[in-house]
């Protein structure tokens, strides 16, 4: 049995990770202008968030087809998987997991099943990485399924954007909130956990900062704790330095930037974490 793990390109896993664990990423698409790229191949983080703010007009982002899905899946096959775990962002937030379920259900080499991670970023990766894990300790797709619906329940992933601006962009939140929000220096503070996405206006980027530490505090111990941005290290550096008495005792962890596909619709500025609550 071989059973082989598909993410996509949100999952923001470090590189190393992903080729040591051989997980396989589908890129989703950026289109800038009349240019479209595909994430992390056509173009690189350093450069999209260098001109993320001169662009004339938005980024916008889409999911690869049912055929991208079926082409690695057949490669996969080709190459002796047995079964085939395709784990994808949120359906609450992308049409991912739909097109990859349209390639599972009309490829028939061998059995895929695609699983709905509920999360972002490196929430997307936390459930790659283990399902990665449990396939190199010889479990099933169906043993491996089982894993990750427990641990889902325990990700969650924070993060303070500087700004309204991209949120607006994106449709997530109206001209009205983004004008008062930039007129009072108001922050938004996302959050993320079983598919559902939340937020928290928080005055200045300080209290926005104490109140992420907060939450991530009142979830107890901690199995796991990463750290992501978009252009912001510094920031989240910052956010290290006050939650690294939370970190699991010899853990290092990741500091990732964050994938355009997400980092166009929160922008610039832009840090948080990951983290897996202990069971």
């Amino acid at each position: 049995m071989s059973v082989k793990i598909v993410t996509d390109s949100t999952c923001d896993l470090p590189r190393e990770i992903i080729e040591r664990y051989e997980i396989t990423v589908v890129p989703l698409y950026i289109h800038i202008g009349d240019r479209g790229y595909l994430d992390g191949i056509e173009i690189s983080r350093e450069q999209f968030y260098e001109k993320l703010p001169s662009y004339p007009t938005p980024p916008k982002t889409a999911s690869p087809p049912p055929a991208r899905f079926k082409q690695v899946y057949e490669r996969l096959a080709q190459g002796g998987a047995t079964e085939i775990l395709s784990i994808h962002i949120s359906s609450t937030l992308s049409a991912v997991v739909n097109e990859a379920r349209l390639a599972a259900r009309e490829f028939r080499s061998i059995p895929v099943i695609v699983f709905d991670s509920q999360q972002l970023t490196t929430g997307v990766g936390y459930a790659a990485l283990k399902a990665a894990r449990c396939a190199a300790e010889g479990l099933s797709v169906s043993q491996i399924v089982k894993v990750l619906k427990e641990q889902v329940t325990r990700t969650y992933v924070f993060a303070v954007a500087e700004t309204f601006e991209y949120l607006r962009r994106g449709g997530r939140v109206s001209w009205l909130v983004s004008g008062i929000g930039e007129l009072l220096r108001i922050k938004p503070l996302l959050k993320m956990h079983l598919g559902t996405s939340a937020s928290e206006k928080i005055r200045t980027h300080r209290r926005a900062l104490a109140r992420m530490v907060q939450l991530v505090e009142q979830l107890g111990p901690l199995e796991r704790l990463d750290f992501v941005y978009t252009d912001a290290i510094g920031a989240a550096e910052t956010l290290w330095q006050r939650v690294k008495h939370l970190c699991p005792e010899g853990q290092t962890p990741f500091f990732v930037q964050v994938t355009p596909v997400i980092g166009a619709h929160v922008g610039p500025g832009c840090f948080g974490l990951a983290c897996l609550q202990a069971s």
